[in-house]
């Protein structure tokens, strides 16, 4: 590996790192020669730029019996190795990203090993050795040819390599429902009312303090409803309702939501195991948080986990409008959920208060709750479209540089979420955004997730 071009040497002496992340890029070459280094400026969601090093090549994958050569680039962090690097498919015009459990619609690969990156266990040529297997998998880009001035994709996935078309089955509309207590119950009775379902697994997990429920269902045994106390029975489902909490008697917030932390360890990366495939939908509390929580621990995509967030008090503030406006427009409200109308110096007390009281699942508010899980659930089993307010990542939305969720206007359909375009907001709404985003980081950097 050729790392004496100036441009390459003066970007590297800028890194925090030097000597390691020279040894790290030799050891790469040594074992994947084809990874290239080249200097670049990457543009961060926030719009904010930096000149960093990157490898660009190709990962060699066997699908079928056939060899293919997808190419990527990993940018390489001025804090490398010591933080992941960000990796990217690099389609050629004759290629086309097929988002996956792995990729995103715009071709940022999500790995375990990047997310839970830990150098000096974790190395580039381990990802990249993880990355060629996953690919082997569910190949992240098929072809585009052109027929008549008709775009026709190629998709691996859905045209076998002898020719014969492999017809997709007929969706199993199958959702889980993990944690009892009032809010599970609630859940579980409004999807049945809302949505049509297959079937709907609902499990009470062990740990949580949200338990009940469960040996009523069994006693009057539900039409399409299965009870179970084992995640497997979660498996092929296409939605997943998590709404367990772990409730402890820690005075400090911090290490009430750690205590929910450590509940979601044994229960999210199982989840997503069993169902690759999911839409993950969070009603834990404090519920940015855990959506950010499952997001992490499950690996998949930020379009396929998202948190109930505000959409109940969307929906209310559209339903107001109507009756007292005669609007007939949608309204969302967004941002981190919470009371708080006071003043910025009792942010954290109102926002403890009230994680505290939800935790706790009282009857009335979890049936509200319950119906605006059903109505976001049911967006996604009928492809509907809708615009909900959901708690989703919002790195790169209206400026946020900072990794937190918070309640976002989001299309919702059969693939997840797509996030609307940021708005324009005024001084005081700004500025109040800033102190979520700031006091949802603070609280992240303390959680051991």
């Amino acid at each position: 590996m050729d790392l004496r071009s100036e441009k390459i040497q003066r970007i590297l002496s800028k890194y925090k790192f030097h000597d390691v992340a020279v040894e790290e890029l030799q050891k790469i070459h040594r074992i994947y020669p084809g990874m290239a280094p080249s200097t670049g400026t990457y543009t961060f969601s926030d719009g904010s730029q930096k000149d960093l090093v990157r490898l660009v090549g190709n990962t060699p994958v066997q699908y079928e019996g056939r060899s293919y050569n997808f190419p990527v680039q990993l940018w390489l962090m001025d804090s490398f190795p010591f933080t992941p690097p960000i990796c990217l498919l690099r389609p050629t015009p004759t290629m086309v990203i097929r988002e996956g459990k792995h990729v995103d619609g715009v071709g940022r690969i999500h790995l375990p090993g990047l997310h839970n990156w830990d150098y000096p266990k974790s190395s580039v040529v381990a990802l990249l050795a993880e990355m060629i297997a996953k690919f082997e998998e569910d190949p992240p880009l098929s072809s585009k040819t052109t027929v008549d001035n008709n775009c026709v994709l190629l998709l691996t996935s859905l045209v076998s390599i002898s020719g014969e078309s492999r017809h997709p089955d007929k969706p199993n509309n199958k959702v889980s429902v993990i944690g009892g207590g009032d809010l599970g119950m609630a859940t579980v009775m409004s999807i049945l009312s809302k949505c049509k379902v297959d079937k709907l697994v609902f499990i009470d997990v062990t740990g949580s303090s949200t338990k009940g429920g469960s040996t009523d269902l069994e006693i009057f045994r539900l039409p399409q409803v299965e009870v179970s106390r084992d995640l497997s029975a979660s498996a092929g489902s296409r939605v997943v309702v998590v709404t367990a909490n772990a409730w402890s008697s820690e005075q400090s917030y911090a290490s009430v939501v750690q205590t929910n932390v450590d509940l979601y360890r044994g229960i999210i990366p199982n989840l997503s195991r069993f169902s690759p495939d999911t839409i993950m939908l969070i009603a834990s509390q404090p519920v940015d948080v855990m959506t950010h929580v499952a997001w992490r621990q499950s690996c998949l995509p930020p379009t396929r986990v998202i948190g109930a967030g505000c959409n109940l008090d969307s929906e209310r503030l559209s339903h107001i409008l109507d009756v007292n406006l005669n609007a007939h427009k949608p309204a969302w409200v967004i941002g981190e959920l919470s009371d708080n109308k006071g003043e910025p110096g009792k942010i954290k007390e109102i926002v403890r208060q009230r994680a505290f009281e939800m935790m706790k699942n009282r009857g009335q508010r979890s049936w509200s709750v319950g119906l605006s899980i059903a109505d976001i659930t049911n967006s996604v089993l009928t492809d509907k479209m809708k615009t909900h307010s959901v708690s989703t990542l919002a790195q790169g939305w209206g400026g946020i540089g900072a990794e937190v969720f918070l309640s976002l206007p989001c299309i919702m359909g059969s693939n997840g979420s797509t996030r609307l375009a940021g708005v324009s907001l005024g001084r005081e709404e700004d500025s109040k955004l800033r102190e979520s985003v700031t006091a949802l980081s603070d609280l992240i950097s303390q959680l051991k997730i």
